[in-house]
């Protein structure tokens, strides 16, 4: 699709703090030119800021930008709305294509695990005693997702057992020991745009109206609302 590098633009709000990369690259290089975080709480007001001061920085404009890359969750429901409508509004302005990448295939892909045919299972702490689980299968540094749900602490016990599971969370390594267990650092946009790079060098890209977020869990006002 491209003949040359391209710069992208990631951004993750999906955690209680969040954060905006730049990078260049194609299927097989990478280069992370700049990043900044973002504080939970003040998505709204300073994540464009924040972009254009990265911009800025690198002597960069938005013209410049090839592609967006957005983390699509599971996590927070304002922050994931946040960070996706900045990165629809952005792609629509510039006619660019997005990537979207899952927060617990960066997890798998963060684990460093190299092994072909290697089934894998990341986890984030959800809350209410309950797990964001995913299980994918790596094969050529690729991580194909088989399924994504929402499971109490103790499935999420009885799935993973003698099984290989990464996640960032430190109690949740310690309900998973039964299994093998790789503890790693929650991703950041910068390995969400690692992953995002790949995907659009391979044409992996939505439209501005197929982006959305990647919830696993419904909303409050879903579970409660009236029949």
């Amino acid at each position: 699709m491209f003949l040359e590098t391209m710069l992208i633009l990631s951004i993750d709000t999906s955690g209680k703090n969040g954060s905006v990369a730049l990078a260049r690259g194609d299927a097989e290089h990478f280069q992370l030119i700049g990043a900044s975080p973002v504080e939970g709480g003040t998505f709204s007001a300073q994540l464009i800021p924040l972009i254009a001061r990265l911009l800025s920085e690198n002597n960069l404009k938005k013209s410049d930008i090839d592609a967006f890359v957005a983390a699509t969750g599971p996590g927070s429901f304002t922050g994931l709305r946040i960070g996706l409508t900045a990165v629809k509004g952005l792609a629509e302005i510039l006619q660019k294509p997005i990537a979207a990448v899952s927060v617990l295939e960066a997890c798998v892909q963060k684990s460093g695990i190299k092994y072909d045919d290697a089934r894998v299972f990341a986890a984030l702490d959800a809350q209410r005693s309950e797990v964001y689980l995913g299980e994918y299968m790596l094969n050529k540094g690729r991580a194909s997702c088989i399924d994504e749900l929402l499971v109490t602490r103790e499935e999420f016990a009885k799935r993973v057992q003698g099984k290989v599971a990464v996640t960032p969370d430190e109690e949740l390594a310690k309900v998973a020991r039964s299994a093998v267990v790789m503890q790693i650092e929650r991703p950041n946009s910068a390995d969400i745009a690692r992953i995002g790079l790949q995907k659009v060098a391979r044409g992996e890209t939505v439209s501005v109206e197929e982006l959305d977020a990647n919830y696993i869990r419904r909303s409050d006002a879903e579970i409660f609302a009236k029949p």
